[in-house]
């Protein structure tokens, strides 16, 4: 399983990544430091399409997170 995203909108439902409109999974990343460079990348694209934070998980597990996409006030 490795290192994935959890996205989640600003009530904190979870979005299932398939329902993400070119966001793409952000899934399965060997490493933290991967996960956090595809995040850097993709995290525009994911605002636009609805998320409105995230959560980093290895293997299930919450490493840190919610984490706003949204630039502070």
């Amino acid at each position: 399983m490795g290192w994935t995203w959890r996205y989640l909108t600003t009530r904190g439902k979870v979005i299932p990544p398939g329902e993400i409109s070119g966001g793409g999974d952000g899934s399965g990343f060997p490493s933290q430091s991967e996960a956090e460079s595809w995040l850097g990348e993709r995290w525009q694209a994911l605002a636009d399409a609805g998320v409105d934070a995230v959560t980093l998980l290895e293997d299930g597990r919450e490493v840190y997170g919610p984490m706003s996409l949204h630039p502070p006030d």
